[in-house]
């Protein structure tokens, strides 16, 4: 076994809690209440003039905004290590009415021991977070498809993300979608829960600087 010491800069700050789940599955409510600091990865988002865009078959031009192409990763996964390992990291804000990034913005975890990084993506970047030491747990956000479409279009009107008759393509299709969505994020390394488990969870992570093993 190597006697060599360890690099003190090397060693995680704070495990984060990747939270996934459906469009309108109550992510961004839950990280709130978990009274950890939140990163939220729909900020990674590409722009919406970005060529890279992937495209819905059935739709002509429209973007296909569900799909992990449609996001940046990698920009994702190095703030998250940033994150952990400084305790901030300066991360872009996106905003949907003008379809692209309109600033930075400066995340501080103030101290805490973990921090939540919610979206629909996250699962994708569960194994990429685990095997960097970092991951304190990865939960898929489940209800009923029903609850989650209508939470969703609620949403959706309330905040103007698009006209109403594109609303309700988009939930019909992802209503539809819902159990292959989950069984992805499931398959892609997250613990799938209703709320209360989910809450639970992510607060336990703040109490342990142990890093979740890789699922």
């Amino acid at each position: 076994m190597s006697d060599s010491p360890v690099n003190p800069l090397s060693i995680p700050r704070a495990r984060v809690v990747l939270l996934s789940g459906p469009s309108g599955s109550g992510k961004s409510s839950l990280a709130g209440r978990t009274g950890l600091p939140v990163l939220q990865l729909d900020d990674f988002y590409k722009d919406g003039d970005d060529p890279t865009l992937p495209r819905l078959d059935d739709a002509g031009a429209a973007v296909d905004w569900d799909s992990p192409r449609a996001w940046h990763a990698e920009e994702a996964v190095a703030a998250i290590r940033r994150l952990a390992e400084d305790g901030r990291a300066e991360v872009p804000v996106y905003s949907i009415p003008d379809n692209g990034r309109v600033g930075t913005r400066t995340l501080e975890l103030d101290g805490a021991a973990a921090f939540v990084a919610e979206g629909i993506f996250a699962a994708e970047i569960v194994a990429r977070c685990a095997a960097e030491g970092v991951l304190g747990d990865a939960i898929c956000l489940r209800n009923g498809p029903l609850t989650t479409a209508w939470r969703r279009f609620r949403r959706d009107v309330r905040e103007g993300r698009k006209s109403v008759p594109v609303l309700i393509r988009r939930g019909w299709r992802l209503m539809r979608a819902e159990r292959g969505i989950v069984g992805r994020q499931v398959a892609l390394g997250a613990y799938a829960c209703a709320g209360a488990e989910a809450l639970r969870r992510a607060r336990a992570a703040a109490e342990t600087r142990e890093p979740a093993a890789a699922r």
